[in-house]
């Protein structure tokens, strides 16, 4: 049952990253070329200003028709697969002990519970400490230190969400489902939110760029471009987790009740083994 548990994550991940791709296609790819095109201009404000005329140019290994519709493509798949086969052994471990000590529990509550909960430890918390940026947003200075910051926020976030589980779970039979979910919950936001207290800050989108006179010679990065990008990128999350967890739960249905003469005691066996 852990193979079909797997198959059906990697399954899910895959529709679900071919629907978020189809709507970051739609939504945040014209964003994005908003923001290259606003680095460009940039750009040449800087070169006309420091006397560099004429510019640089650089040649694309990638045209933008093949990183927007090949490279974003692929890239997105490949990560909502990969969330899907988290997603399915974590489930597994997770059953492993629901099965066992409350046999009643409906596995697809289970997987849906599990998906709100993927969804706030690995995207929600780590997007709120560092909300995602078009490109021209940020300071290659410091590439290493908020891609470090971020690492850590998200490690530590998902490790977190399963210490909550874990109290949770252990509080039940003492205090009860909710008020043991709610403990947890407490749990978890305390701990992520010391942690977001402890990281660094970046604020770092670019502002106007002025002449030597203070005249502004090209202005700051766009505010709307910024907003609308951040909620077109909370929104493709939402949609591919919604996706993967609503399709994992369709395909576990199935798996329950699929070709076999097994009770669901022995699936519950089967999943201990």
């Amino acid at each position: 049952m852990e193979k079909k548990f797997i198959g059906a994550g990697l399954l899910s991940g895959l529709v679900a990253g071919i629907v978020a791709f189809i709507f970051a296609r739609l939504f945040i790819e014209p964003l994005v070329v908003e923001a290259i095109d606003y680095e460009e201009g940039r750009s040449h404000a800087e070169e006309m200003l420091a006397g560099e005329h004429g510019g640089h140019e650089h040649g694309e290994i990638f045209s933008r028709s093949i990183q927007e519709n090949v490279g974003a493509g692929i890239g997105t798949i490949v990560f909502a697969v990969c969330m899907g086969a988290f997603f399915a052994v974590a489930f597994t471990v997770l059953w492993a002990y629901l099965g066992r000590r409350h046999p009643a529990t409906d596995p697809r509550l289970a997987a849906v519970a599990l998906g709100a909960i993927g969804f706030v430890a690995v995207f929600a918390v780590p997007f709120f400490a560092y909300p995602a940026n078009p490109p021209a947003v940020g300071d290659d200075d410091t590439i290493g230190a908020r891609s470090a910051a971020f690492l850590t926020i998200t490690i530590l976030s998902v490790v977190f969400a399963v210490v909550a589980v874990v109290l949770a779970l252990w509080l039940r039979p003492r205090l009860g489902g909710l008020v043991a979910g709610v403990l947890g919950a407490l749990a978890y936001l305390v701990a992520v939110s010391v942690t977001i207290m402890l990281l660094p800050e970046f604020h770092e989108v670019p502002g106007p760029l002025s002449d030597a006179t203070g005249q502004i010679a090209f202005p700051g990065f766009p505010g709307d471009v910024i907003g609308d990008y951040r909620v077109y990128a909370i929104a493709n999350q939402l949609i591919m987790w919604t996706v993967l967890t609503v399709v994992f739960a369709l395909l576990l249905g199935r798996l329950m009740r699929s070709g076999s003469d097994e009770s669901p005691d022995a699936h519950v066996a089967q999943v201990d083994a």
